[in-house]
């Protein structure tokens, strides 16, 4: 699944660096943010609980389930504007044209923790489509809301949406503060109904994390806008005009 995700990912970022008439290896690109991605949610996952790591250090590190989403979020985000300064888009500006593949390649590797069980799923539920993983990585007999779902057709949508918004030219960095607040509001709803633990002030740590990338995108957004700088190159379209 995760390899469907990067597949997915490198399909939509290729298509804008094609309307853009970029010349960057999309392949490449999505390659290395991949596996910085999984190195950095693999780390967050376990420095989340150090005492357990201090207790036993491999079996933490190498356990094939534990993966957070923003550990990922955040490797992902600098091995992007690292390849930004090798492509000559800029770092700003490489994120501004992944934020709709990053949308879409992380909602194709929910499915990773659908078929795995792996403890991503929701509270239990009556709702006709309620799930159980009596199999799974972190089993349950009881039917629970299937999360990962809910988060696949959340972050299709947003790419969808970053999609069209990005088909007219915005200063660097708007498109990806717009990515970063909606992605935090939807992992922000969908925790309410997904089994983490109750950490801060009663919300969960990706709780507390969305609502930082939520902030984050405001203030990305407001500096885009007040700096105005336009892409290294704008989209087709945008470039010839209206079609008739």
């Amino acid at each position: 699944m995760l390899w469907l995700a990067a597949v997915c990912a490198c399909w939509v970022l290729h298509k804008n660096f094609a309307r853009r008439s970029i010349s960057a290896d999309a392949i490449g690109i999505v390659a290395v943010s991949t596996v910085a991605g999984i190195v950095g949610a693999k780390l967050w996952h376990v420095l989340e609980t150090p005492q357990l790591l201090l207790a036993s250090p491999a079996a933490m590190l190498f356990d094939r389930s534990g993966f957070a989403w923003f550990g990922g979020l955040l490797a992902g985000i600098l091995a992007l504007m690292w390849q930004g300064r090798v492509y000559k888009v800029g770092p700003v500006g490489m994120l501004d044209l992944s934020a709709p593949a990053a949308a879409v390649g992380y909602a194709m590797g929910r499915l990773g923790c659908l078929t795995s069980g792996d403890g991503d799923y929701g509270i239990a539920t009556n709702l006709p489509w309620g799930m159980s993983f009596p199999n799974g990585l972190v089993p349950t007999t009881e039917r629970v809301h299937p999360t990962p779902i809910y988060e696949l057709i959340a972050g299709l949508l947003i790419g969808w949406i970053l999609w069209r918004r990005g088909a007219s030219e915005k200063p660097i960095g708007q498109l990806t503060g717009e990515y970063l607040i909606l992605t935090g509001i939807a992992r922000f709803l969908v925790e309410f109904i997904r089994i983490n633990p109750r950490i801060y002030w009663g919300m969960s740590n990706a709780q507390v994390a969305s609502m930082g990338s939520v902030i984050f995108g405001g203030l990305l957004i407001v500096w885009a806008k007040r700096r105005g700088l336009k892409p290294v190159s704008p989209p087709v379209d945008a470039a010839v005009g209206p079609r008739s």
